[in-house]
């Protein structure tokens, strides 16, 4: 089978590793922003309330994350907006798009747990099902879990029981190679439909996104797996390396148990949002991002109202979402905007 389809069973199947309940963090596969601190979740928050209070968006719009795990950055969200901004806990409209019903009972327990019945939570299956007349929608770490043909020139990635091995490339994937210009590493078939669909169901909007990658096509593979905090090239679980690179554990022992991912194409990614009339906003470090989003105001606030070693605790935390050699610069944040009124 192509490699796309072996991915999405591996990711998104009757047993794929998205549709199980998941530990991110310490005891997990890996971390996220979200598990590391609050302030991701704050810093988001405080763009919300800028990109409201510039009129942009109003205060009776949509608050809408994609791919909430246990809904952690929508409640990290919801507490800062009440710390900065309560009354527009009155007038927005809580939303998560999220297919499976495993992760669906998690968010609600966890914000039953954190809110009560103090916070409505609305749920769609897929962003099909959603229509609005404006949002602002979030997400992190989404698009280096959509599905992706693997590249090497004239050749295409299959998997055929178990085994890897690259042949010849149809003719459909060879064109979106082309035009993006992508000869060697992953080209993802999903942007495309994802933008048009996010147009199409809402009039106005920003979107706010998180993910590791370049804006420049690499012209590398940068496929692999997570497991247990530990990092494994994909073709070093294959016999397409030569022996003496291959990793000590089978492909197929990792299969939907472990993450499979690859460093987002960002270039692609403003393309495929551009064709479907939607601006490329803003683009930067995360670290770049969280800072003009106001985590320095918001730090400050915090230290203001807990002790010292609390302060220090949570330092240590974020100085793991900013520092360069962690999250801070290997991440990317990117804005995405839809609607004729403009920001001032």
């Amino acid at each position: 089978m192509k490699f796309s389809a072996y991915m999405q069973e591996w990711l998104y199947g009757n047993v794929g590793y998205y549709t199980k309940e998941r530990t991110i963090g310490k005891e997990g596969d890996f971390y996220t922003a979200v598990s590391t601190s609050m302030f991701f979740g704050g810093s988001i928050a405080k763009r919300l309330i800028s990109t409201i209070e510039s009129g942009f968006l109003s205060p009776t719009c949509s608050v809408v994350e994609i791919g909430a795990h246990k809904g952690y950055l929508l409640a990290d969200m919801i507490q800062f907006i009440y710390t900065l901004k309560s009354e527009l806990l009155q007038t927005l409209t809580f939303v998560i798009v999220e297919p499976f019903e495993t992760n669906q009972r998690m968010q609600k327990a966890y914000f039953e747990e954190a809110f009560g019945d103090a916070i409505a939570l609305f749920y769609v299956k897929s962003l099909d099902e959603f229509q609005c007349e404006e949002a602002f929608f979030v997400a992190n770490e989404i698009f280096d879990a959509f599905s992706c043909e693997v590249i090497n020139d004239e050749q295409m990635l299959f998997i055929e029981k178990g085994k890897a091995f690259f042949d010849v490339m149809d003719d459909e994937t060879r064109k979106k190679a082309d035009d993006y210009g992508i000869k060697k590493g992953e080209l993802c078939l999903g942007y495309e439909p994802f933008a048009e669909t996010m147009s199409q169901c809402c009039k106005r909007f920003e979107f706010v996104t998180f993910d590791y990658g370049d804006k420049e096509e690499r012209g590398d593979f940068s496929l692999r797996v997570y497991a247990n905090h530990q990092v494994y090239p994909f073709f070093a679980l294959t016999d397409l390396v030569e022996e003496k690179l291959r990793e000590t554990r089978e492909l197929n022992a990792l299969y939907a148990r472990s993450d499979i991912t690859y460093d987002v194409n960002f270039s692609h990614l403003f393309k495929a949002f551009e064709k479907s009339g939607i601006t490329v906003y803003d683009y930067s470090t995360q670290v770049k991002a969280l800072v003009d989003f106001g985590l320095v105001e918001l730090l400050e606030l915090f230290a203001k109202n807990v002790s010292e070693k609390q302060y220090e605790t949570e330092m240590n935390k974020v100085k793991i979402l900013i520092d360069p050699s962690f999250m801070g610069e290997r991440f990317k944040m990117a804005c995405f905007r839809k609607g004729e009124v403009k920001c001032n």
